[in-house]
Order: C-alpha cells, then structure tokens, then sequence
C-alpha cells in the first residue's frame, strides 16, 4: 500500500473510502474535543485518532494508525481509557477498530506529506522578495465555489475567472493573504488548501484546472465541512489570522445553512456570502428557507453579503469584494468562546475534601482550562481557593501562556479549613474581575465546593451576576442542591453542576465548556 494520509482530529470513521487504510494523526489534539463510541471497537461516527489514542495504538504525540472497516453493532460500551472518555451508542450502521501500521517506512512518508513546506507549487522557490505579497492584508481564506448544476459548466468557468481576479488583487504570498478552494455539489470536495500554494500565479494555475462536478448545491453541507476541516493548523492556518469563508452561491441552495452558519462562527469563521442570480419571486417557492444569506452570514449586518445580478461583467464587483476580505477589524466572528472568555475557578479548600480529592479538582479546572486559547490577547484564567479566608492563587494577568497556567495550577497547595463560600465570592468578584471588567472579553466564574456554605451565597452571587459574571456552580458530596441553584446564573438547570464523588468531576469537564461556548455565543447573537 501508499502512503499514509495525513488527517485531522475531527476526521470520523465514516470520512474514509476504503475497508483498510493507513492514516496519520496529528499530534496534540485536543482530547476533550474527541467524540468516541465503544471500546476495541468503535462506532464509525467516532474520530479515528480519538479511539487510536482511547486503544493505545498512539499517544497524543499523533502517529500512523491502520483503520479497518467493519460492520455495524448495538451497545458500543463507555469505557474511560487514556485520558478519553468513550461514550454509549445503542446501534451504529458501521465500525471500525484501529491497529498500529505494520510498516514504519510508511510513517516517515506520510510524515513528510502533512509537514511538507506551504509552497507545493510546481516550481522551485524564487527568492523571497515581491514573495511576501500584502502584508496589510492579514486573512486565511477559503473560497467556497458553486459547483452544482444550478450554475452549469458554462457560468462555472465564468465563476472561476472571477476567483481568480480576487485572488490576484488580494495580493496573495508568504506574508499576504493565503487562499484555497473548496468545490460545492452533492459531496464538498477540497481542491486546495492554504498551505499548497504562496503565490498568485500558482493559485490562478490551480483554478484554471478545477473541473466541474456537478449535483445538487449543497451548500450547507459543504459549509460545514469547510469550517471543520480546512483551517487546521497542519492544512496551513495559521495562528491569530482571521479565518474566512466566501460562500459563492448561484440562485439557492438545496440544503439547509442555519447549522452550518452555527457551526462556522462556533470554530470562529467569519462566512461572506456572494450570491449572484438571486431567486425571482417565481422561484421563491422552490427555496427551502428565503432567508438563507441572513442564517449563513457571520453576522447579519450587511457587511458579509454580496450581491452580483449575473456572471457577465464582474469586474467590477472585485475591489469591493476584496476591500471587505482584507479589513480585519471588520471579522467578528473570528472572536470565539475558545479565545475569549475569563473563566475564574473559585475552589473550596475546606478539610472536609482532604488531600486526594484536592488533586482531583485542581484536574478538573486544568481539563477545563486546557479546551481555551490563552494568550495575552486570547483567553484568561485565574483561580481563589478559599475557606474562612480567602487566596488568589493567580490572577487573570499572571499567566499569559497554556503551559503557565497548568503549571500554576498544579502547584496550588491545599489549604484545609472551613467554608464560606459567599465571602469568596464577593471577593472574587471584586480582586480577580474588578481589574478585568472593562476588558473585551466575557467572564465566567466556576464555583467548586463539597459543603454547606456557613455563610449566605444568594447576595454575593447575585452581585456577580450584575457585574457580568456568569456563575457555573459545580458541588460534590454533601454541597445542598439550594446553595448550588442559588449561585448559578439562569436558566440555573444548566448552569448547576452536581456529582456524588470527586470522580465524577471528570465527567462535567465537556459540559462545563460546551457551556461557556454556548452562554459566550447568546450573548453576542
């Protein structure tokens, strides 16, 4: 057999073609972010590299994989393993299990495919002077072409002209704008990412060959697909430059957008929509939602929609398109719960919870932290542990790195005392978000405790609530179920957290930042 194929985290069973096939994993995928059903053998809706790391056949440093194919059962089994936590499936119409690749020359070849330097273009580098492209123009761009029969072989190869003038006039190189292709019809297919070409005259050579595919215009579909896959870190995305999908579209699409908009501002892609031909009021009828543009949109003001009448005579409709593609202050959604959010852990540090269990909640809070993006300009985090009294163990402006913050984590000492967990948080509120509470970002508070508060919770955190704090309270053991609700912020069903033994922290870790994701994306809607 070949190579393997360099995929993703997010790549499933279900996305790979054949019965056997070797795969390489990327290294560092976030595990918390892992779908996984069953155990040995694994529902085909799982990621592979999740269930290669939940068996063993790899670790998070990534690696070659061997995937094969096998038929569908009922009750894949949950089953904690490797810092994964598979999940329960009644029945799934596929599986797979994972083995280790037999053949390690393999591994070096798929390696050098999934690192290969961004420039695959056809020539040899030229030296890097007019390279560098327009450095003021800072954006990681995927144009999503209409290839379904709604446009036709004819007006494609008009749609394709226009890329290509875009794709020019951005002034695309090693320091400018990036592009890449993604091709619309029945099934998305990506014909180019980020990383295969730094030069306009490869990327206008890579258009000129796309071919034609033709079926229905699943847009959605391939808007989905799009914001899942291409911009990962190993197709070429890089770090703090804003991510962004032109979604060309000739009349209406054949499937629904509202999901895929959803997912696309959830991994904090900004989705213009160009929408040429525009349905007339006879064909209203046949489109399944009129106010598709407004549900796919970043953000429904106006800015990321664009309209041409027809294919004919779009030049003029360049410079506008690319002034909007290159104003960077203008990508809301590029802001994401991941890379803006203070989380502030408030700990209970009272003698009932004893050592061990310490240390399971201080991997709890690191689980958590560990899912944001923190930087001096990203996410914050900071943490109180408290009894009687109160410790700010660091604040948000302490630690600007990942690393820092795990570290720091891991080194609060236990204090052990009594509980009084609304004078914590009046004091929380006050030294750790009082410094931030003009900031850009949205603040979070996660309260932990194993007990009866001594004092009252109602007033202190209902005062963190108008200073716009969200309060997530999280109790273990003997924490009453009134403090608990009592401190949450509404609606308190979601925001109230509740487990019997400290090892059932664990459990919450993906609950707790699916929360925050979804409380940080109502807040901006």
């Amino acid at each position: 057999s070949l190579a393997s194929t360099a995929i993703t985290c997010f790549t499933r069973g279900l996305d790979l073609r054949k019965e056997t096939e070797d795969v390489l994993c990327p290294a560092n995928c976030p595990l918390w972010q892992f779908y996984v059903f069953g155990d040995g053998v694994y529902a085909s809706l799982s990621s592979i590299c999740g269930a290669a790391i939940h068996s063993g056949v790899i670790t998070s440093a990534g690696g070659a994989v061997r995937v094969q194919t096998l038929p569908g059962q009922e009750n894949y089994p949950a089953v904690n393993a490797n810092g994964i936590q598979s999940q329960v499936l009644t029945r799934w119409a596929s599986s797979f299990s994972v083995t280790r690749t037999q053949n390690t020359a393999l591994e070096a070849v798929g390696r050098s495919v999934s690192t290969a330097r961004p420039s695959t273009g056809k020539r040899p580098k030229k030296p890097l002077d007019k390279k560098a492209g327009n450095k003021d123009c800072k954006a990681d761009i995927a144009f999503l072409i209409d290839g379904s029969y709604n446009i036709g072989q004819r007006r494609f190869n008009l749609q394709k002209n226009f890329v290509g003038k875009v794709a020019v006039m951005l002034g695309i190189g090693t320091e400018g704008p990036h592009v890449g292709v993604v091709q619309a019809s029945e099934h998305p297919k990506i014909e180019f990412y980020l990383k295969n070409f730094t030069a306009a005259k490869e990327v206008l050579f890579a258009i000129k060959e796309l071919g034609f595919r033709g079926g229905n215009s699943n847009t959605g579909k391939a808007l989905k697909h799009t914001a899942q896959k291409f911009f990962s870190l190993e197709n070429g995305a890089r770090k703090g430059i804003p991510k962004i999908i032109v979604v060309f579209l000739d009349g209406w699409p054949s499937d629904d957008l509202e999901e895929a908009g959803i997912v696309a501002r959830e991994f904090g892609v900004n989705v213009f929509i160009v929408s040429v031909a525009k349905p007339t009021t006879e064909e209203l009828g046949m489109v399944q939602d009129i106010a598709f543009v407004d549900k796919a949109v970043c953000r429904n003001n106006g800015f990321f929609s664009y309209q041409m009448p027809t294919w004919f005579g779009t030049t003029k409709y360049v410079k506008p398109l690319v002034q909007k593609l290159c104003s960077h202050e203008q990508m809301l959604c590029s802001k994401t719960c991941y890379n803006s959010v203070n989380i502030g852990f408030l700990v209970d540090g009272s003698s009932s919870i004893g050592d061990s269990n310490f240390r399971l909640v201080l991997e709890f809070i690191s689980n958590v932290a560990k899912a944001f993006e923190i930087s001096d300009i990203g996410s914050k985090i900071a943490a109180v542990q408290f009894t009687y009294d109160q410790r700010t163990e660091f604040s948000f402006t302490d630690y600007t790195t990942k690393e820092k913050v795990l570290s720091a984590i891991r080194n609060i000492r236990y204090m052990s005392g009594g509980t009084a967990t609304g004078d914590a948080i009046s004091f929380t509120t006050r030294n750790v978000f009082g410094p931030v509470k003009e900031g850009p970002n949205k603040n979070f508070l996660v309260v932990l405790t194993d007990g009866q508060s001594y004092d009252d919770v109602r007033g202190p955190a209902a005062a963190a609530q108008k200073a716009g704090i969200t309060v997530f309270s999280v109790g273990v053991a003997w924490a009453p179920l009134d403090d608990l609700k009592d401190m949450a912020s509404e609606p308190r069903e979601s925001h109230t957290f509740f487990t019997r033994e400290f090892t059932g922290l664990e459990q919450m870790v993906p609950d707790i930042i699916r929360g925050i994701c979804k409380d940080f994306l109502d807040s901006k809607q």
